[in-house]
């Protein structure tokens, strides 16, 4: 398992540690994105979107009342914050998006660690100060 820390200091340098992260990325992953409320999972996501060519970071928002966002048929951005069990999160069909080859983008789907592949990567944010974060990406 590889693991890397980053820091950013602003909106923007989160946003481009995604548009770099895009990069990395295969053409199916499944990301979770790990952080308290505010952390910066969607910012980051806004970067990973962009990186990947499928919509610019104004057009990416969180998903918690939609739950799954698709900027193209290789992006998915899913927020499983407003679910709380295991067969509500089974009925929005993630088994079937894991399938595609695609980058799938999941906040708080640490939450269910069993509905998810194990070849995952994990990013988790820190608030380290205002506008600071710590990023440590984990390649399973």
């Amino acid at each position: 398992m590889k693991s890397q820390i980053y820091q950013t200091e602003s909106e923007d340098e989160t946003i481009a540690l995604g548009e770099k992260l895009a990069q990395e990325l295969p053409p199916t992953a499944v990301v979770l994105l790990i952080g308290q409320l505010g952390a910066g999972k969607t910012t980051l996501a806004k970067g990973i979107v962009k990186g990947l060519g499928a919509a610019a970071p104004d057009d990416v928002s969180s998903p918690t009342f939609t739950l799954i966002h698709e900027y193209s048929p290789c992006v998915y951005h899913i927020d499983l914050y407003r679910l709380d069990t295991a067969t509500q999160v089974a009925t929005l069909g993630l088994d079937e998006i894991f399938d595609r080859r695609a980058v799938v983008l999941i906040e708080w789907g640490e939450r269910f660690p069993e509905l998810l592949p194990p070849n995952r990567i994990e990013i988790r944010l820190r608030g380290t100060g205002e506008n600071s974060r710590a990023i440590e990406v984990q390649w399973k």
